[in-house]
This record gives C-alpha cells, sequence and structure tokens, in this order.
C-alpha cells in the first residue's frame, strides 16, 4: 500500500492473474484521464510478477492500492475482496474492471455519468452502439448463449449480464451480503447481478466495444463455463423457491 487511501468519490477495482503484459498500459491509460480515479488492483500471488510490478506503479502513484492474496483465488472473490476495500475507505461509486485491456477506459466518463441516472450501470456490448473486436466465432457465441441462457432462467434486466465492466452505487454493496455470494469465478458476475436485481436497483447500461485481449491468456476454461450454467440452475431454482418478486426501490 502507499502512503494514507482515502477514497472520497470512486474506486476502480482490477482483479490481475498473470496480467504483467497489460497492467501497467492500463494504469496509464486510467490516469491519464484525469478523472481522480483511485485504482485497487486485487493480485492472486501472479507467476510472472504482476503484483510486483502493481507495488512498483502503486510507489509512483499514491491513488493505487495493491492486495496481494497467497494465490489464486478466483475473480469473484478478487471483486468481493476489492468492494470491501473500496467501501472501508468511503468509496461512493465503484467500478470493477478486467486488466487484460479488453474494458477501455474511454468508457469511464459515460459509465460514472451513468450512476447519476442509476444504481448500477454495465457497460454492455449488446445494446445500440456497443459490440466486440477481436472475438472468434465460437467466442461470440458462446458469449450470446451465456446471456440468452442466464436471462431467460433469471428474467435479468441487462442484455450483458456476464459483463465484468460495472460501476456500483456504495448503496448497492452494502446491500447485499458479499460475504454470501458463492460463486468464486465468473459466474460471480451472473450472481452479482441477480442479487441487485432482488434487491430492487435500477440497472442501466451503457454502449462499449469490448476488445478480446491480445497479450497473455484468456482464463475463461472448460471448468469456469460449467460452473457458470450451475450458478444459473441454483440461482433459478432459488428464484422459484422463494416466489417473491424482486423489491421495488425509490431512493434516489
Amino acid at each position: 500500500m502507499a502512503g494514507e487511501f482515502i477514497l472520497d468519490t470512486h474506486a476502480i477495482i482490477i482483479p490481475t492473474y498473470n496480467e504483467r503484459e497489460n497492467i501497467g498500459l492500463l494504469i496509464r491509460e486510467l490516469l491519464a484521464l484525469e478523472l481522480g480515479s483511485r485504482v485497487i488492483i486485487v493480485d492472486d500471488n501472479s507467476p510472472d510478477g504482476t503484483g510486483q510490478l502493481a507495488d512498483e506503479l502503486a510507489k509512483d502513484h499514491p491513488g493505487i492500492r495493491v492486495i496481494h492474496r497467497p494465490g489464486k483465488l478466483g475473480l469473484g472473490t478478487a471483486h468481493i475482496a476489492g468492494m470491501k476495500a473500496a467501501l472501508a475507505d468511503g468509496a461512493a461509486h465503484i467500478v470493477t474492471m478486467d486488466a487484460d485491456l479488453s474494458h477501455s477506459p474511454r468508457y469511464l466518463p459515460d459509465l460514472l455519468a451513468a450512476l447519476d441516472r442509476f444504481d448500477v450501470v454495465i457497460g454492455s456490448r449488446y445494446v445500440p452502439g456497443g459490440g466486440t473486436l477481436y472475438c472468434t466465432v465460437p467466442r461470440r457465441v458462446l458469449s450470446r448463449g451465456a446471456n440468452l441462457f442466464a436471462r431467460a432462467v433469471l428474467s435479468l434486466p441487462a442484455g450483458d449480464a456476464t459483463a465484468g465492466f460495472r460501476g456500483y452505487r456504495r448503496a448497492v454493496l452494502e446491500s447485499i451480503a458479499l460475504d454470501e455470494i458463492r460463486s468464486d469465478g465468473y459466474s460471480f458476475l451472473i450472481e452479482m447481478l441477480y442479487h441487485c436485481q432482488q434487491q430492487g436497483w435500477r440497472i442501466g447500461e451503457v454502449p462499449i466495444v469490448f476488445e478480446n485481449r491480445q497479450r497473455g491468456a484468456s482464463k475463461i476454461s472448460k471448468a469456469e463455463i460449467l460452473k457458470a450454467l450451475q450458478t444459473v440452475g441454483r440461482l433459478g431454482w432459488d428464484r422459484l423457491g422463494n416466489h417473491q418478486p424482486p423489491r421495488h426501490r425509490t431512493e434516489p
């Protein structure tokens, strides 16, 4: 950690595992926006030295905090660790994004501005103006299929339910029992959105162009896909068992 870390506006959470080739460029692009962003990097003891590079960046930029974890514990728990740190430090808005440059920082102003109207904002590939670059046909089919399946089973109010580029108002994260979320991988994104919906928070989307990674290896595996299917099934069963519609919130 570099110096005293006090958040007064928004925090950006970036989970990392073997992203040394990307994290430096991403941080430079974030800082160039001059949004006053505070950055929380959550590194899972990356063998390629991502954590050490993140520490070097934090020494040069006091707005960067690095959380080191003992091993590869999963995307979901990395998000939760970052969220807890941001809440503890007083962040009003919390943003999550990938470290591999698939989520361009240039969309941050639009995403943050949309939090004036919504409680949760998703950087979406599947709204007018959104799209993908450098994605293979199987990857596009997989993404579309996963979204359609999750939305059909859970009635999720978003076109891009599996997107990790999101903004949350502080009250949203405070309303959810983060430690009770069971998903630890990419399926965390679906489960988190499901809980936001069940709590009655207003969910909106802004268009982004998702750029498939150009450096490093993808973390999506067959095991992650299977876990996502299991998560949707579990949450669908929970939804049927509760027999209660999502709450309606009127808070600004």
